[in-house]
């Protein structure tokens, strides 16, 4: 694979970085036979050869509906509660019990919003502003990165 020359589609590559971005993921590669493409963020990492264009139809035909139907970026907007670590998000502080909050809820500064699992201490996430919450960025369980936004209160 040294001696050979590979050449990579553009448009696959944006087409997957488009779909990292749309999902939240961290890294995706699709593969056709012996030709595969990995794109990750963070990191240089495109592997193998260029695949066909099947693959990602499936690879998007497996993104929940609701994540496709979502157009907003809230990297940067500014009710956006982040992440400040790496872990796991709870909605509740145990399971079956009430979210801490839903759409529509008011909610003070300080007041908790979620709890983030980091080597197995539970962290509640304070809301930094005061404001109605507009959006729930993740699902209850789900692993999140630092710096990825939870939780919007407008």
């Amino acid at each position: 694979m040294f001696g050979k020359k590979i050449q990579v589609d553009p448009s696959l590559v944006r087409n997957l970085a488009e779909l990292l971005n749309e999902t939240g993921l961290t890294e995706i590669e699709v593969q056709n036979g012996a030709q595969r493409v990995r794109v990750s963020r963070g990191a240089t990492a495109i592997a193998g050869a260029v695949a066909a264009a099947a693959p990602i139809a499936a690879a998007r035909s497996a993104v929940p509906a609701a994540v496709e139907a979502s157009e907003i970026n809230f990297n940067n907007h500014p009710g956006a509660i982040t992440s400040p670590m790496v872990g796991t998000a709870y909605k509740s502080p145990e399971p079956g019990a009430r979210p801490f909050v839903d759409i529509g809820d008011s909610v003070k500064v300080g007041q908790t919003l979620l709890i983030v699992e980091a080597m197995k201490t539970m962290n509640a996430i304070p809301a930094t502003k005061a404001g109605k919450v507009t959006h729930v960025l993740f699902d209850d369980g789900q692993p999140v990165e630092f710096g990825q936004p939870l939780v919007v209160v407008e």
